[in-house]
């Protein structure tokens, strides 16, 4: 057998030119009756054939046989290839690259496994594919270059591949981030006409401070930096200065490459005054109306943000009667002998577009008619960024995706019409509650909730609860179709039963029976604004413990002569949602006012009047304010009712004791005694305190009491008819890196009173303190821990509060 010469892929691509006349005189040329592949493990022989590029009968020489290992190493299939002659048989001899048996990266934090395994496939590292040592040397090079953009240029990358049998290797990339160096110190330089740290404080580099570990803004990122010199260059272009020039910048890191420091020289050059500005090109709308969405006038400062924000209004306007694609070019033209710019406002509008379809996609258990209902953008109809944008905002609020992207791809072969794609992430839709607990009073406590706002993907509410204890049995069913008609007009049943002893919530000694069936009808009016109706009856029967309950409760009821209150209900409300997201928003408003009254012919005749506010205030994105108030009132209607009851003047022991219900109390041992009903019924009182009101005092305990006695020193929760509780909280989205979690601190006021006549400033609670918020799999979880700021003698605190299954 005789041998040609062995060439590689690399030594033909550097000197192509001296190979052929090597080749040539090595071995003479040769008419190839066959040809065979040996060394295959893996790879068919088959697949070989179809990337060689001779074949059976072919005239071998020095040229074919170049051409051959190119061809062969172009594959990545093989780490060497040797080609020999036997007879007039050509024998390729190959050593297959191993297969990637498991790709696995270790200690990576500030770039996401998933994110880092994307990339390694792209560059075609990936399990089950062919292991290249050149393209392990790249992904490590390129690791190393993104962990340097970030300021992390300690990381330490350590690659290893470990061979196993059948040809495979497990690859490792062990990755040793280290710590991001911190800026110490940034340096303007030729900074006349502003202050540096009033331009620094735009930026989102900052030198290391005390609020650093909250904010990372001290953490060197190329990315960040170069966003930075753009904002440097937007705040003097801002401002009239035209000729402002970035001259240099640099970068300079300490020895031990944990220390940044920055310095950027500028020119800042005069002042620039607008002398004239025009609208120009096909403006579609009426040429004055489009000359009234332009701020910047003649003789003002040039400032190119006010110029982007009219051009963005003319566009918005434009893109909003369908011109998708419409542009505003602000053409600025400077002179700078005058220190004046003219600007011409050119409008080019394009086509105009129809969208042709609606697509959602990630919506596996939520069915297609449910985010159709909520679109504002329609098929066939005329493009609208603002039925776009508002259709987004909608799906969002509904609470059954944790995100919602949207696009606008173009119709192939179409320059007049697009797609709408929204692409949805669902979360968990419904809570699973599960209460177990045990008292020495009360013994083992058992609850369980199980609520669905998407109801098998329909969009439907249903919730099912039941819980027992030896203080509480209650069994609920409420069902809800926000889309009972095509309108959006929704409809809601709900039906309750429950036994339960106040006392173990923090409120006076009686035990209630009570049952209700209720209907709500809901009534979109606009896209923010809602009207609601009940109609309802309901049932609540009191038991009352002569000795335990409060005296004050015990002569409302026999004023009223019963113990068995029966009502029909009726409830109208509006409210307003402008919030941008039903779990987490971070703007927008909530109002909501009601009036809740009891229909004449009912047991007691009385009325409730609540009104809550939430405003969402974006101060940063890693800062967002709430301002939340809740206020409620409530009183009866009509005259008082009052009962002259008698009793036997006998001691306690004496089984005879007790009311009767004469009028005329006559005999030596009868006392007569005048009671009235009047204002809001003691059932029906608002509370204060605790998780969803006054964090940090227990729930329910704020308020009226009642009078001392030997078994209650402090008195008895009585609520009142008056409710004031208002809160200042502060979120901090950026903490976690999560959109299911987040940190916040707050400020807690409030307290309820008996009339209005009672509530007195001086008389609130205030706390502060911190809560965490997560959207757990079963539902949302919040846990607080506060300090009281005001508080009086005999509150009793509760700092650490945590609800589970409840609303944020």
């Amino acid at each position: 057998m005789t041998r040609l010469p062995h060439r590689r892929l690399l030594a033909l691509a550097l000197a192509a030119g001296l190979s052929a006349p090597a080749l040539a005189l090595a071995a003479e040329p040769f008419t190839a009756s066959d040809i065979r592949v040996d060394g295959l493990q893996r790879i068919a022989a088959g697949t070989v054939f179809t990337y060689l590029p001779v074949e059976r009968g072919d005239r071998i020489d020095d040229a074919k046989i170049a051409d051959t290992v190119r061809a062969l190493y172009r594959t990545g299939f093989f780490e060497d290839i040797r080609l020999d002659r036997q007879g007039d048989i050509l024998v390729v001899t190959v050593r297959e690259r191993p297969s990637i048996n498991k790709l696995t990266v270790t200690g990576n934090k500030d770039i996401k496994t998933e994110q880092l395994m994307a990339g390694l496939k792209d560059i075609g590292l990936t399990e089950g594919g062919t292991f290249d040592r050149l393209s392990l040397d790249r992904v490590t090079q390129e690791l190393q270059r993104q962990y340097n953009d970030r300021g992390k240029y300690t990381v330490s990358i350590t690659p290893t591949a470990s061979p196993l049998d059948r040809n495979r290797v497990d690859v490792t990339l062990a990755i040793e981030e280290g710590k991001a160096a911190k800026i110490r110190h940034i340096n303007l330089v030729g900074t006349e006409k502003f202050d540096s740290e009033e331009i620094l404080e735009q930026w989102e580099s900052r030198e290391s401070s005390w609020a650093s570990w909250y904010r990372r803004d001290d953490q060197y990122s190329k990315e960040k930096l170069s966003g930075d010199l753009e904002k440097l260059n937007s705040w003097y272009l801002d401002r009239g200065y035209v000729d402002f020039s970035i001259d240099s910048t640099q970068v300079a890191i300490s020895p031990n490459k944990r220390d940044m420091f920055i310095s950027t020289s500028i020119t800042e050059g005069e002042e620039y005054k607008i002398s004239e500005i025009r609208v120009t090109g096909d403006t579609v709308l009426p040429q004055e109306d489009v000359e009234r969405m332009v701020i910047q006038k003649a003789d003002q400062v040039f400032s190119r943000g006010l110029l982007e924000w009219s051009a963005d209004a003319i566009t918005n306007s434009l893109s909003n009667i369908g011109y998708a694609f419409a542009k505003v070019n602000p053409i600025p033209t400077p002179n700078r002998a005058e220190q004046t710019v003219a600007v011409n406002m050119q409008v080019v509008p394009g086509p105009r577009v129809q969208v042709r379809r609606i697509e959602f996609r990630g919506n596996s258990r939520t069915s297609d008619e449910v985010l159709r209902r909520e679109m504002r953008q329609f098929e066939n109809a005329w493009y609208s960024q603002a039925a776009i944008d508002r259709s987004k905002i909608r799906l969002q609020r509904l609470g059954f995706f944790e995100s919602v992207e949207v696009e606008t791809p173009a119709v192939p072969g179409s320059a007049d019409q697009v797609d709408v794609v929204y692409t949805v992430k669902e979360t968990t839709s419904g809570q699973f509650t599960f209460g177990l607990g045990y008292s020495q009073s009360y013994g083992m406590t058992t609850s369980i909730q199980l609520s669905q706002n998407n109801f098998l993907g329909g969009g439907n509410r249903v919730s099912v609860d039941a819980s027992r204890s030896s203080y509480l049995q209650r069994y609920g069913f409420s069902y809800t179709n926000p889309y009972f008609t095509d309108d959006g007009i929704s409809l809601g049943y709900n039906l309750s039963w429950r036994e339960l002893d106040y006392s173990d919530f923090n409120t006076a000694q009686y035990n209630s029976t009570n049952g209700s069936a209720q209907v709500v009808f809901g009534v979109p009016i606009t896209e923010n604004d809602t009207v609601s109706v009940m109609f309802g009856i309901d049932s609540n029967q009191i038991t009352t413990y002569q000795g335990s309950t409060p005296q004050t409760i015990i002569d409302y009821i026999d004023a009223i002569g019963t113990r068995t209150f029966k009502s029909w209900r009726a409830e109208a409300g509006w409210a307003r949602d402008t919030r941008n997201d039903y779990f987490m928003p971070t703007r927008g408003t909530y109002q909501r006012i009601g009036l809740e009254a009891t229909l004449p012919g009912s047991t007691v005749e009385y009325y409730k009047l609540n009104y809550q506010f939430s405003k969402y205030w974006p101060v940063h994105r890693a800062l967002v304010l709430n301002t939340r108030v809740d206020l409620g009132y409530g009183d009866s209607y009509g005259k008082d009712i009052s009962r002259t009851i008698c009793w036997n003047d006998v001691p306690a022991t004496d089984t005879s004791y007790g009311y009767s219900d004469v009028v005329d109390c006559a005999g030596a041992y009868q006392n007569s005694k005048t009671v009235t009903a009047s204002g809001l019924p003691f059932f029906e009182n608002f509370y204060a305190g605790g998780t969803n009101s006054v964090r940090g005092f227990e729930d329910n305990t704020l308020g009226p009491r009642s009078e001392a006695t030997s078994y209650y020193y402090e008195g008895q929760p009585l609520g009142g008819a008056v409710k004031t509780v208002g809160s200042i909280e502060a979120y901090f989205p950026t903490l976690f890196d999560s959109p299911s979690a987040r940190v916040s601190a707050f400020i807690d006021v409030g307290n309820v009173f008996s009339s209005t006549n009672e509530a007195k400033a001086k008389e609130l609670r205030a706390s502060a303190g911190v809560a965490l918020l997560w959207r757990a799999p079963v539902g949302p979880i919040s846990i607080s821990y506060a300090f009281p700021l005001k508080k009086e003698d005999g509150d009793e605190i509760e700092r650490l509060q945590f609800n589970f299954g409840g609303q944020f």
